[in-house]
């Protein structure tokens, strides 16, 4: 049996609350529930004020068996902006621009940039997997898409991490690597109509959306757009190519985090479910959100707990 848990981005307590409310126990080395196993849909860094106990706490539960755990986009990014990049002497697989390190400034802060500790977490970043396909239920941080995975297979261990020589494709804009890693970790973006565009919640121009990638048939730009209401009004009600989204039709539900959503948490379909309720927001709009699962296949409404 498991609780999948959604984004965290350094907010420490609110996951102990959490944990607690949930029954999970401390002790010495943690926590941990007598009967049941916690799977972090990842993004446990940047933005919020308690990073390094945030990693501490996951790490310690993982390290122990009381906890599983799979890559978000931010861990990613935290890795490729470390990692200096091998064909190009003095740069890094993610580019030190101003947009990118205000992106992470508040992790680099807190870990201190080329710390001991920075070093150790980056390295243990790298250790999780992007997805984990279990009996009965698939977690990934925000996308389950069959043609990335079939992509990113010959590039994974029997893990799903990513092999070590294979962190310079995922990350290289335009190689079938990064696109696939792309949309496992921030999910399927398809292109608005020409001219069309957008600002995102940080206030960059974006003239791509990320869909509604488990729904079937046919759906405008707005109606399959994954952003706040205000946000999708202003895109185009024109529809969009039928054969555009794949669906999700599979029998096992799939947790993802990633989407900021707001509100009371709920099915997105039968099949799916969001746990990422912008945590970084103060109560009680932000909810620290999870799932507790009992095999079923079928997303249940009243399964959701949140702080």
């Amino acid at each position: 049996m498991y609780d999948i848990i959604g984004d965290i981005h350094g907010h420490a307590s609110r996951l102990e609350q959490l944990l607690e409310r949930m029954g999970y126990e401390r002790d010495a080395d943690g926590w941990q529930h007598p009967d049941r196993q916690a799977i972090f849909v990842g993004d446990f860094i940047d933005r919020g004020p308690e990073q390094i106990e945030t990693y501490r706490l996951v790490r310690s539960m993982i390290d122990r068996g009381a906890a599983l755990a799979v890559m978000g986009n931010h861990e990613f990014n935290a890795v490729a902006f470390k990692t200096p990049h091998p064909e190009q002497p003095g740069e890094r697989l993610r580019l030190h621009t101003e947009k990118n390190r205000n992106q992470h400034a508040a992790f680099l802060e807190q870990v201190g940039e080329d710390s001991a500790l920075h070093d150790e977490m980056v390295a243990w970043f790298k250790m999780l997997p992007l997805y984990l396909d279990l009996e009965g239920l698939r977690v990934v941080h925000a996308c389950w898409h069959d043609a990335s995975l079939e992509t990113l297979t010959p590039l994974l261990d029997e893990r799903q991490c990513l092999h070590a020589d294979a962190w310079l494709d995922a990350a290289r804009k335009g190689t079938d690597a990064y696109n696939a890693t792309e949309t496992l970790l921030k999910g399927l973006e398809i292109p608005l109509p020409p001219g069309e565009r957008f600002l995102d919640k940080d206030g960059y121009e974006r003239q791509h959306i990320r869909t509604r990638w488990w729904s079937h048939g046919a759906g405008t730009y707005r109606s399959v757009a994954m952003l706040d209401d205000a946000t999708r009004e202003t895109l185009p009600d024109e529809p969009v190519p039928s054969d555009v989204l794949p669906g999700y039709t599979d029998e096992k539900a799939v947790f993802v985090g990633h989407y900021w959503l707001r509100g009371t948490p709920e099915p997105m379909s039968d099949r799916v479910a969001c746990l990422d309720y912008t945590v970084t927001e103060p109560a009680p709009e932000g909810k620290l959100t999870a799932y507790r699962w009992t095999e079923e296949k079928s997303i249940d409404r009243d399964a959701f707990f949140w702080v």
